[in-house]
């Protein structure tokens, strides 16, 4: 029996240490190629809002340039690239890393992909999702780096009814979840949860996030 139970805490400390080992693995090569500056390319919507994409980029050069990297301005890059037609997102994503990266002459690439951007409503309560993939590609191999997927998710919350309210109370209750609701779906909070998954998706380090650039103040 003792045998039968070494032999399982092996198995299992072998299976702990080869997803701590993975995990750690995640950084690994960004740390290996250090890149100095990380291009932001437009980002592919397959959302079902239109907007989606312009919204998410605007998010991404703040938190990059926080976390120490020198980042080239979004507005500048999408010129360029327009200019080498590359006008379409998705024509940039299927580009060559290196190719891209050498017409700014960055170490790295950054590629996002807005999976969901959306406003449900059921049942008197509307619930907000930004669901992001990103990347970032070596600009020299075209290598991955990094990744990460983050879903962010928001409801509103209207209070619960007051005590002794009766059903007077209840049906106030009602009332304000029903203009909670309408305000988040006619108003989504798209930008806070945006942001907030730019901050898990870099920030959560050495978890899944980045490791701080050349240029952190911190690190």
């Amino acid at each position: 029996m003792k045998k039968i139970i070494c032999s399982l805490l092996i198995v299992i400390l072998l299976v702990f240490g080869g997803c701590a080992h993975r995990e750690l693995n995640k950084q690994d090569k960004l740390l290996s190629a250090a890149p100095r500056s990380i291009l932001i390319v437009p980002a592919v919507n397959n959302s079902i809002d239109v907007t989606a994409a312009d919204y998410m980029l605007s998010t991404l050069p703040l938190p990059l340039a926080e976390r120490g990297y020198y980042v080239f301005p979004i507005n500048v890059v999408k010129r360029v690239l327009e200019d080498d037609g590359l006008a379409d997102s998705s024509l940039v994503h299927t580009a060559p890393t290196s190719k891209l990266a050498n017409l700014f002459g960055a170490d790295a690439v950054l590629y996002v992909v807005v999976e969901r951007w959306d406003a449900r409503y059921a049942v008197l309560q509307t619930t907000t999702t930004v669901a992001v993939y990103y990347q970032i590609r070596d600009g020299k191999t075209d290598e991955l780096l990094w990744d990460n997927r983050v879903k962010m998710v928001y409801t509103p919350d209207s209070g619960t009814p007051g005590a002794g309210g009766g059903a007077a109370g209840l049906i106030a209750h009602l009332v304000v979840k029903a203009v909670v609701a309408a305000v988040e779906k006619a108003a989504p909070n798209y930008m806070p949860l945006a942001r907030q998954a730019n901050s898990r998706a870099f920030l959560y380090y050495p978890g899944d996030g980045i490791p701080p650039g050349p240029y952190a103040t911190a690190k």
